[in-house]
């Protein structure tokens, strides 16, 4: 499914450098998603959701690491303050085949908080610093950095460069700043990616005055277009929520930023083409639903929209005969709808909702 190409003026091979990508984002970013993300575009690069240190060390690592080769390019994030035991799990990890390690300086939520991580370490920048020094010593992979432009008290475009100074001085392969400051108290982690104002003034200024660093803008991405005006100015942009919601805007990236010569496939065939990979995760364990419902919006706002998701969502037996109940569901759905490649969608259908991670 994978292809190398280098006839787009954006393309840069996968990792740290890929222009465009789609946020890391809890309980959405699992690699049943990622392998659906994949046929909308095989270059973007994709992460994982947040995953604890702690927890690939204790935990299973099957269940935390394991990825399908068609993932790649893939990041693992990790969220933790602990050098000792990032270096750990990156090292577990190795044996996995990510092509890049990010480290979690953004997420405001109260559990992440508490562990000392996430948004919340924007105030200790000389530990980031460290933590990114001792990372990039365990693996020969890029090392990043996702964190926010600010947090309560540390609001200025002031306290974001000497942020961005500290932790450049660790040698980061990329920064990817979510242009919202986080607020670490009042507000719920789905708050923090919409009441604070976007910024994206402030990222500007960073690649600016630290032109020698990858600088990627994440934050209220929706279209085409945002993503355009944004690589005017800075090396990359990830996109969130709109790549979960609107996957169509994945196969638009990928034929302007990756691959001229992509042809976008129909919701069909990309139906068609998840029906084996379900009946294998089936085969390994994995309950049809996990999958389905990634795939519940694929044909949101068009006409079998409701049918598609109520034969897909409910009760619905682990062992239940997957190619018989999508095709049941396919039935139902008009045919101009399946046929029509997902870069060809009527324009009202095109809108996009939510904010990016």
């Amino acid at each position: 499914m994978q292809h190398t190409v280098d006839t787009s003026p954006y393309y840069r091979p996968g990792g740290a450098s890929a222009p465009v990508s789609v946020a890391p984002m809890l309980d959405k970013t699992d690699r049943d998603y990622r392998f659906l993300a994949r046929l909308f575009s095989p270059h973007a690069l994709l992460y994982t959701e947040m995953v604890s240190p702690k927890a690939i060390l204790l935990g299973n690592r099957e269940v935390l690491l394991a990825c399908n080769p068609v993932e790649r390019p893939l990041a693992l994030q990790l969220g933790g303050d602990d050098a000792g035991e990032l270096k750990a799990a990156i090292r577990v990890a190795a044996d996995y085949g990510y092509d890049e390690i990010n480290l979690n300086v953004g997420c405001p939520s109260e559990k992440v908080q508490q562990g000392s991580f996430g948004a919340c370490l924007m105030a200790r920048p000389e530990h980031v610093a460290h933590l990114v020094a001792e990372m990039r010593s365990a693996t020969a992979l890029p090392v990043t950095v996702k964190h926010r432009i600010g947090i309560d008290g540390l609001e200025s475009y002031e306290d974001l460069a000497r942020f961005v100074e500290t932790v450049a001085g660790a040698g980061p392969s990329k920064l990817t700043v979510h242009a919202r400051i986080a607020i670490l108290g009042g507000l719920s982690p789905k708050q923090n990616r919409s009441i604070p104002p976007l910024r994206y003034d402030d990222v500007y200024r960073l690649k600016r005055d630290f032109p020698h660093e990858i600088v990627e803008i994440n934050g209220g991405v929706t279209q085409l277009s945002q993503i355009r005006r944004h690589l005017l100015e800075v090396d990359a942009v990830m996109i969130g929520r709109a790549a979960y919601d609107t996957p169509q805007l994945l196969a638009e990236a990928e034929r302007e930023f990756f691959d001229p010569a992509f042809v976008a496939p129909s919701r069909g065939e990309i139906v068609e083409r998840m029906i084996p990979y379900i009946v294998e995760r089936q085969a390994a364990g994995r309950p049809p639903h996990t999958v389905f419902r990634h795939m519940l919006g694929l044909f949101a706002r068009q006409p079998g929209s409701r049918i598609w998701k109520r034969s897909l969502s409910g009760g619905i037996a682990r062992d239940a005969d997957v190619p018989a109940l999508v095709r049941r569901a396919l039935a139902r759905v008009p045919r101009e709808v399946l046929e029509r490649p997902v870069t060809a969608e009527p324009a009202e259908s095109m809108n996009t909702v939510g904010a990016g991670a």
